[in-house]
């Protein structure tokens, strides 16, 4: 066991750490999605190149947050990785067979060259995948903040989910071809992020409403004192970005393109508010109402030998990460797609 870690303090470890994966996962791999769903939107061919390049250095290290967070469930936290597979085996078997589908339309796009029909297919290809496996995780996120119920309401709940992630998806992704791109695609993209921004804080407060009504324990944590003194800054903060968004949004493109990172870096606070809330909403619970991160968690011992692995992975993939945004810093004509 490692000796600098108490026993009853791994789950919360392990908790954390696949908390960040995931988090990580939604805003890196929400701006490709993103982008893959806004994909049909231009007409012109370079500009849907530039679309391409804008995600290509960086798509396959932001999936492997995915993989780091689900692998991090089972093997950390196998019973509650057992209910929610369950529950969720469709909409889970559905995003994996997008996923596929995005990952074989991005290499064989690249290899239709000057082949125009092709290319075209492809992207339609690349269209579907993103979108499917956005309404696949939007679907999965509405059964799990209503704790897998089985009732009429709850699946009408994971429906409205379904449709507001990829919203939110197209968010960010349009904030980050305001970003990387410039000319008329960067115009465009100011339009869609313009025409998404409110329907995201819809769907954020949709959310955050329903939260508390599902369940009297997380109405307690939210409205209680002094806890509620403590969430207040997250509506107030979420309000304040979205305002801040909506006007700079209006103005864009500045002369010299600035501030043009300020609508990703704000989506992504944006992420971050509402999943600080969902966290403070379900800690202790990996499965809500029903299983804590003590009753789900492997042995200690186990725990122990994962953590020193897992030290040296997410180093590794921030690492990674961190290089491939350095490396294609800059905006999409400068990057080179084969």
């Amino acid at each position: 066991m490692t000796p600098f870690v108490p026993p009853e303090w791994l789950p919360v470890i392990f908790a954390a750490l696949m908390a960040i994966s995931i988090f990580a996962y939604v805003v890196l791999d929400g701006f490709d999605l993103g982008v893959g769903i806004l994909l049909p939107r231009m007409e012109a061919e370079p500009d849907r190149d530039r679309m391409i390049a804008a995600i290509g250095p960086f798509w396959d290290a932001n999936e492997t947050w995915l993989v780091l967070g689900v692998g991090l469930l089972l093997v950390a936290f196998p019973i509650a990785h057992g209910v929610v597979l369950t529950a969720l085996y469709l909409p889970v078997a559905l995003m994996l067979g997008a996923l596929m589908l995005r990952g074989v339309a991005f290499e064989f796009r690249a290899k239709a060259h000057d082949n125009l029909r092709l290319k075209r297919r492809w992207d339609h290809a690349f269209f579907a995948g993103s979108l499917i496996a956005s309404l696949a995780q939007g679907w999965m996120l509405g059964r799990y903040v209503l704790g897998f119920s089985e009732a009429w309401h709850a699946y009408a709940f994971a429906a409205m989910s379904a449709f507001g992630l990829p919203m939110a998806y197209v968010f960010i992704g349009a904030a980050w071809l305001i970003w990387r791109t410039e000319g008329d695609l960067q115009r465009a993209s100011i339009g869609w992020a313009r025409l998404s921004v409110w329907p995201l804080g819809a769907g954020i407060l949709l959310v955050s409403a329903v939260t508390p009504l599902v369940s009297a324990r997380i109405y307690e944590r939210w409205f209680a004192l002094p806890e509620l003194l403590f969430l207040a800054p997250l509506p107030i903060l979420t309000l304040l970005l979205l305002v801040g968004l909506s006007r700079l949004l209006a103005r864009m493109p500045l002369p010299e393109d600035a501030w043009r990172r300020v609508p990703y870096w704000g989506g992504v606070g944006l992420f971050g508010l509402f999943f600080a809330g969902l966290a403070w909403s379900f800690f202790p619970y990996v499965v809500p109402d029903r299983l804590t991160i003590w009753q789900a968690a492997s042995a200690p011992e186990s725990l122990s030998l994962i953590l020193i692995g897992t030290l040296f992975v997410l180093p590794t993939i921030f690492a990674y990460t961190a290089l491939a945004w350095r490396i294609f810093s800059g905006k999409a004509r400068d990057l080179t797609y084969d």
